[in-house]
């Protein structure tokens, strides 16, 4: 029979930082290896896979976290526009959804950015927003923005580590999936020409 009492205290290891782990049934344990910091570990770059070499990408995504917030005010005078020249209520009703979903993202990524850095993102000077030459030319620019974005959002999502931060990115590049699909209803709705 075991003596309960004189057997050592079991401490379960959690995560990377516990010393020791069980490995099998009994109180027997081995010692986990400590990892290496990022900082020191070899740097090896497989070849086809530089977006996806974390941390390495780093610097890249906050450069598109900038840019993906300088777009901002251009955005919303293009939204404007295409509300104001949409030719039902329905259609209305749906590029305003859109646009609150984006001035969403919009407060999200100086959010990101800041958890990540420190650091809120200056604010730039205006650019001059260019209207379409019409509305379908209008929808037809926003898909295409609209996948050009998700594809920009995933290099910023694979140069995160914090589960918050992913899932604040993954939900934001979910939503883009969903405008461009809207952009394409609205485009066929209104019987553009391919």
């Amino acid at each position: 029979m075991r003596d309960y009492y004189r057997m050592p205290l079991y401490t379960p290891g959690y995560g990377y930082n516990s010393m020791h782990v069980p490995y099998r049934a009994g109180m027997q344990y081995q010692t986990v290896q400590q990892p290496i910091p990022a900082q020191q570990q070899p740097r090896r770059v497989i070849r086809g896979f530089a977006p996806y070499t974390y941390p390495l990408n780093y610097r890249d995504a906050l450069e598109l976290i900038r840019d993906a917030v300088r777009g901002e005010a251009e955005d919303r005078a293009f939204y404007e526009y295409l509300i104001e020249n949409a030719p039902d209520e329905k259609a209305k009703e749906i590029i305003r959804g859109i646009r609150d979903d984006e001035i969403n993202h919009f407060f999200l990524f100086g959010q990101v950015y800041y958890v990540l850095t420190g650091q809120t993102i200056p604010a730039q000077d205006e650019e001059e927003f260019e209207k379409p030459d019409s509305y379908c030319a209008g929808l037809a620019s926003a898909i295409t923005g609209e996948q050009e974005a998700v594809k920009r959002y995933r290099r910023i999502l694979y140069a995160l580590s914090d589960r918050v931060l992913i899932n604040v990115l993954t939900d934001i590049i979910t939503d883009e999936i969903r405008h461009g699909i809207l952009y394409n209803y609205l485009y066929s709705r209104a019987k553009c020409e391919v």
